[in-house]
C-alpha cells in the first residue's frame, strides 16, 4: 500500500491512525521480533519527550548472551551520514533523560505529528528532545509522512543533524517524506530513506544496540492500521492527490 498524502484530513483523522499504527509496530516488536531480554512499550513518555514506542531491556546487556545481539550488516538505506566525533550538540541543554521505569531505555520510534511542526516552540522542542535521546545513546528509528515545512525546509533529519555537523543533508527531488533511523554507538550514524506520496514504505533498521538492530516492515504494519480506518476516510485518502 502506498504513503497516502495526510494532509488531505484534519489532524484528528491523522491522530486515530497514527495510533493503530503506533499499536501495529508495537504487536510487531513484541511478537519475538526482539531478543528475548528486550521489549517495546506504545505511547510512554520520558522526560518530557512523548516518543511512540519504547525499546526497553529488563536487564544489562549479558556478555555471554548467545547471538542475538551480534553484529550486523549495516542496512541500505540511499543515505547514509556519520558524525565525526561523538554526538556533542553545537546548542548544549541542561535537560537530562530519565528513566520512566526501572528498565534502561535503548531506543525510541516516533512517527511525526502535524502538532510537532505546527509552532516554532513545538518544533524546537521536537528536535532538542530527539538530540537529547541521541546524546544520551538512545537509539532513534524517525518516521515523517509529513512534507518539509518552512521550519524544516529539507525535512526533519536536515533539522537534527544540523545541531551537529556542518553538512547540510538536502531532500531529493519529489521525495519530500523522511525515513531516518540513528544508531548511537562512539559515533552517530544516520541511515536516511527519504519517499514521496504514493511511495511503497520499506523496511527500516530500530537499532537496541550499536550494530545490532531490528528490520521494522512499515510497509505490512502501515497496511494493517490503514484497513482499520473508517470506510469514509480512506475513500478520500485513496482520491487522487491533485496537489503533489
Amino acid at each position: 500500500m502506498p504513503m497516502h498524502n495526510w494532509k488531505m484530513v484534519d489532524a484528528g483523522i491523522y491522530h486515530a491512525f497514527h495510533h493503530r499504527w503506533i499499536s501495529a509496530l508495537s504487536d510487531f516488536l513484541n511478537a519475538e521480533n526482539l531478543p528475548s531480554d528486550y521489549y517495546a512499550l506504545p505511547e510512554q513518555v520520558a522526560a518530557g519527550f512523548g516518543p511512540d514506542v519504547l525499546t526497553l531491556q529488563t536487564l544489562p546487556p549479558d556478555p555471554s548472551s548467545n547471538g542475538s545481539v551480534a553484529t550486523q550488516p549495516r542496512p541500505k538505506t540511499r543515505f547514509v551520514a556519520e558524525t565525526a566525533t561523538e554526538f556533542y550538540r553545537r546548542k548544549k541543554s541542561s535537560i537530562v533523560v530519565r528513566h520512566v521505569s526501572g528498565d534502561r531505555i535503548v531506543a525510541v520510534l516516533e512517527i511525526v505529528s502535524p502538532g510537532n511542526k505546527s509552532t516554532r516552540d513545538g518544533f524546537r522542542a521536537f528536535i532538542e528532545k530527539a538530540c537529547e535521546f541521541l546524546e544520551h545513546r538512545v537509539h532513534l528509528l524517525l518516521i515523517d509522512p509529513f512534507p518539509p515545512t518552512k521550519r524544516d525546509p529539507e525535512g526533519i533529519h536536515a533539522a537534527i543533524w544540523g545541531e551537529v555537523v556542518d553538512e547540510p543533508f538536502q531532500l531529493p527531488e519529489h521525495k519530500p517524506l523522511t525515513l531516518v533511523a540513528y544508531e548511537c554507538g562512539i559515533v552517530t550514524r544516520a541511515y536516511i530513506e527519504p519517499i514521496g506520496i504514493s511511495d511503497l514504505l520499506p523496511d527500516m533498521p530500530l537499532y537496541y544496540e550499536p550494530e545490532s538492530y531490528v528490520m521494522v516492515p512499515l510497509e505490512s504494519t502501515y497496511t494493517t492500521a490503514f484497513n482499520t480506518m473508517p470506510k469514509r476516510w480512506r475513500s478520500v485518502l485513496e482520491m487522487p492527490d491533485t496537489a503533489q
